[in-house]
């Protein structure tokens, strides 16, 4: 079974068990967050309708919160002689997914 669920403004598609690194959560590592589910599905068959959605729930649990890779970036105009570099590191939480319900 697997659901699509929205969380930090983006839609993840998952399953139980999974990890996904998503943007940063206003959570604290070890709460259980209830992200709204969007659909499910799985053995063929998949559940969109208003009612049905309204009983499913997913639950995930926040691991940690990280930084993602560092992101370098040059800026250069030729002839000037001109340029400048700046980075950033985006933060981003993990979570595991625990269970999906219908």
């Amino acid at each position: 079974m697997y659901a699509v669920i929205a969380l930090g403004g983006k839609q993840y598609r998952v399953r139980e068990g999974e990890r996904l690194l998503v943007d940063r959560l206003h959570a604290e590592e070890g709460s259980a967050v209830h992200p709204p589910v969007l659909m499910i599905g799985g053995d063929g068959t998949a559940v969109v309708d208003a009612d049905g959605l309204a009983r499913a729930t997913v639950v995930a649990r926040v691991k940690e919160h990280t930084l993602g890779k560092k992101i370098n970036v040059f800026r250069y105009k030729a002839k000037t002689n001109w340029a400048k570099r700046r980075g950033h590191r985006s933060r981003l939480t993990l979570v595991e997914i625990e269970t999906i319900a219908l």
